[in-house]
């Protein structure tokens, strides 16, 4: 009996020992895949948890797993704000909130950009929130058309086209002028817009990038380079 007595403690302390590696590995995902998005070393997580990756493959067998868990919270957020847009009284207004929420969300968090682009097959509840962001998007797009302010064409697997245009010009901008993808999302929402006496619109266009700005995201786009040596000719 006394045995038992003496091992009780220390599997509970073995226990809490578990969690709190669990929620520092969470912690440094959070902070790792928004800094370099969802493809980074997974030994990078580990190190910055200050944990071995044995460690965190203990807690999570793969990378899916690691990654539904670092983002349950901002795929909440993804499902409350869509939630929210809908709840908005205004057809157009509703879904101007919808895809500028979403995208910039994208632009605060590298690892958002790349997740609300891809599935996680084996993260239930990751998939759960995804639904009822969607089923809000879904509403959101189909009371727009009918009140007359979408174009009619527009279908939900448009707007995960416009989300992955946004991430391509947020990676490309980030570190030079992080603000840049409002202009773009501008121009493509005024496009999206069936103009009507009455119906909201947007405020003034964002400023564009200058063009130094332009210029150093040019020279550090590997895919651009020779382009932007010519610009410069």
């Amino acid at each position: 009996m006394g045995e038992l007595e003496r091992e009780r403690p220390r599997g509970r302390a073995l226990r809490a020992d578990a969690e709190r590696n669990r929620e520092r590995l969470v912690e440094a995902a959070q902070s790792v895949f928004a800094e370099g998005g969802l493809n980074v070393a997974l030994e990078e997580v580990a190190a910055r948890a200050g944990v071995g990756i044995a460690t965190l493959y203990r807690r999570f067998p793969t990378r899916e797993e690691l990654v539904a868990a670092a983002f349950e919270a901002k795929l909440t957020e993804y499902a409350v704000a869509a939630e929210e847009a809908f709840a908005l009284r205004d057809p157009w207004e509703s879904f101007v909130e919808l895809v500028g929420r979403i995208c910039s969300m994208q632009a605060e968090d590298r690892g958002f950009t790349d997740l609300i682009t891809m599935s996680l097959p084996s993260a239930k509840h990751s998939a759960e929130l995804r639904d009822r962001a969607r089923r809000a998007a879904v509403k959101i797009i189909d009371r727009a058309q009918e009140s007359g302010v979408l174009r009619e064409d527009f279908v939900l697997e448009d707007l995960a086209l416009l989300l992955m245009a946004n991430a391509g010009v947020v990676r490309a901008t980030r570190d030079v002028a992080p603000h840049a993808w409002r202009r773009p999302l501008a121009f493509m929402l005024d496009a999206l817009r069936v103009p009507s006496p009455g119906a909201f619109r947007p405020g003034p266009m964002p400023a564009p990038p200058t063009p130094a700005q332009l210029a150093r995201m040019l020279d550090g786009n590997a895919l651009t380079q020779g382009v932007a040596g010519r610009l410069h000719e």
